[in-house]
């Protein structure tokens, strides 16, 4: 018949072709896909690690993040740079998965994070008592970066004292003598003529505000806490040992000395190092976010007490260079045969910092 289609058998034969045609291209296409993707993948690098936006390898070679243990060894607002970055995601940001430690809060609302924690990557707190821990064969630490190199606890006596000469003939509080509060006591007497155990009596253990307010020292070495609690509650300062312009190996990053002689434990340092920066460039440049983080971690939500210890915090180091002169001051005030036996560079590692700051990192965080 004139205008009739073909028979349907052969319809559907022809239909059944064109969809095995189509079937096959679209094969062709996914396995070029495939093999696309695949090259791409093997040509990350050997360690299979992705890249991020400064160039630092993001990600461990399977792809995960990095576990890492972190020690908070006080509270102190020296170590709010930790928190910032691990609150805003600054070391997931660079492949690390970090799991915190810290002591409890003296404050109500505080976070606790209080598990065990056997052997720590990073032990953030003083140069002081690392190098004195030294001494007595406890561990073998050495500072990678630094936020404190220069002296800024305030010394509060009791109600009626007026200045550092009513101290004489007195009790100072600190928490030891191989800790920051120890390292400002000798170096009070140093600067006043006094010696220590004649003209002042150091009393160990009674470092805070409830101390003083207990009568178990005259006078405490207060760090930016007691000395918040102190000042709302009318105690007066004796002495601000941030005006002294004195350096001290105050606290920091530090790690184990075989620890960081391998490798990988490097890049792990690195990527810890550039994620604390940038947590210590927030609290610097934007004071709301410090004092939330301030508030959520430590439960500080009193305003006066948040801003004075914020107002401490300040006086902290910007670029977290280790305290070369700090470690050397200690050789002076802590003196000795045991001392003798290491050199200042046994103490730190400033070439991190180095390759850091000449890549232009720390001064881009502060544009």
């Amino acid at each position: 018949m004139i205008g009739a289609g073909p028979p349907d058998s052969e319809l559907r034969k022809g239909q059944h072709m064109h969809c095995i045609v189509k079937l096959r291209s679209l094969t062709r296409f996914c396995l070029a896909v495939m093999l696309t993707l695949a090259i791409q993948g093997c040509s990350v690098g050997s360690d299979s690690a992705t890249t991020s936006s400064d160039g630092s390898s993001s990600l461990n070679a399977s792809g995960e993040l990095i576990p890492v243990k972190v020690e908070l060894v006080t509270r102190a607002v020296s170590k709010t740079p930790v928190l910032i970055a691990y609150d805003k995601g600054f070391y997931k940001k660079y492949g690390l998965d970090v799991t915190l430690r810290m002591p409890k809060g003296e404050f109500p609302g505080a976070i606790e994070m209080r598990e065990e924690m056997d052997s720590p990557d990073f032990s953030i707190d003083g140069g002081v008592p690392m190098i004195t821990a030294i001494l007595a064969g406890r561990t073998k630490r050495l500072l990678l970066a630094s936020t404190d190199c220069d002296v800024r606890f305030n010394i509060v006596g009791k109600k009626g004292m007026k200045n550092l000469e009513d101290l004489k003939g007195k009790r100072l509080g600190i928490s030891s003598d191989g800790a920051m509060t120890g390292f400002i006591s000798r170096l009070t007497a140093k600067r006043m003529g006094w010696q220590l155990g004649k003209d002042i009596t150091i009393v160990e253990q009674s470092p805070r505000f409830d101390d003083l307010v207990a009568g178990k020292a005259d006078a405490i070495v207060a760090d930016d806490r007691y000395m918040a609690m102190a000042e709302q509650a009318g105690y007066p300062v004796l002495a601000d040992t941030s005006e002294w312009k004195e350096h001290i190996p105050g606290n920091g990053v530090r790690v184990e000395w075989d620890w960081i002689k391998d490798s990988k434990n490097r890049d792990i340092a690195t990527r810890f190092r550039k994620g604390t920066l940038e947590g210590n460039a927030v609290f610097f440049t934007d004071r709301d976010e410090a004092l939330r983080v301030l508030a959520k971690y430590h439960g500080m939500t009193d305003a006066k007490v948040a801003n004075e210890v914020y107002e401490q915090g300040l006086k902290m180091s910007r670029d977290m260079r280790p305290c070369v002169e700090g470690i050397d001051k200690m050789y002076e005030l802590y003196d000795s045969p045991e001392m003798r036996q290491y050199k200042a560079t046994d103490f730190y590692d400033d070439s991190l910092w180095k390759e850091l700051e000449s890549s232009g990192l720390i001064a881009n965080l502060y544009k």
